[in-house]
């Protein structure tokens, strides 16, 4: 499954009160995560996702990912319980106007996609289980 999210920060979305964005995802495990900056955010639009209190990406606390006509991409390996499957994006910006649409998107797969074997049963397989 692949989802997309977008939001234009306005001057109300300030580092002290950033738009805070649900992303609502399936069970499973998010493989791919690209944060796309248009032409004219200038480093200035920032984004931060959020596992309840635990910031995600980027992965130092305090971080954000920012660019400008950019895709920030990278694979992933985060699993997602069924009930427990909702990330929150947080946006912001330092401009003063001509604010740019940030889009998020985000791939989740089931585990037995990306990992169809366990180490467990890599091992029983070689070994004959014994």
């Amino acid at each position: 499954m692949f989802y997309s999210f977008n939001y234009t920060p306005t001057g109300a979305d300030v580092a002290g009160s950033p738009k805070k964005i649900d992303l609502l995802l399936s069970a499973g495990v998010v493989h791919q995560v690209d944060v796309l900056f248009q032409d004219g955010c200038n480093h200035e639009e920032f984004v931060q996702i959020f596992d309840g209190d635990h910031q995600l990406w980027p992965s130092n606390r305090g971080g954000a990912i920012r660019g400008n006509a950019t895709v920030i991409s990278f694979r992933e390996f985060y699993e997602l319980e069924a009930g427990h499957n909702r990330l929150q994006a947080y946006i912001w910006s330092t401009l003063s106007s001509d604010w740019k649409e940030v889009v998020i998107n985000i791939g989740v797969l089931p585990k037995q996609i990306l990992q169809p074997l366990s180490f467990k049963e890599i091992v029983e397989a070689v070994t004959g289980g014994t």
